[in-house]
């Protein structure tokens, strides 16, 4: 079966993230990146979007995953937008997900953590 691949490069969003006291006070900038591996099953109609995987779903599961709670650690953070990811699309066959902070650290553009899986 042939895929297609729909991505996202650094959709920017403030989240509550992180253990440290700043952290736990306040939201900081968070930035996106993934790509899908989805399955195509039919040609694209280009009169029809139900022909392909909308993107707009996408993000908007993304962002309400990073927005919707306080979490301590980007590790969990990333685990839990692949599972919602997973769960809620199963026309996703592969998901990688980068999750970076970048106002961490004043000396790097960002720091990040990055999850790749397969659909079971």
């Amino acid at each position: 079966m042939s895929t297609r691949r729909v991505f996202f490069s650094q959709l920017a969003l403030d989240a509550r993230i992180g253990i440290l006291e700043h952290e736990l006070r306040a939201t900081q900038p968070l930035h996106i990146d993934a790509e899908f591996d989805v399955d195509v099953t039919e040609p694209v109609n280009d009169q029809n979007i139900q022909t392909v995987l909308d993107y707009r779903q996408l993000r908007h599961a993304m962002v309400d995953e990073c927005t919707r709670a306080h979490v301590n650690l980007l590790e969990t953070l990333c685990e839990r937008v692949v599972a919602r990811i997973l769960a809620e699309f199963p026309a996703v066959r592969q998901v990688k997900i980068r999750i970076s902070k970048p106002s961490a650290f004043s000396d790097c553009a960002a720091v990040g953590i990055e999850v790749q899986r397969n659909a079971s």
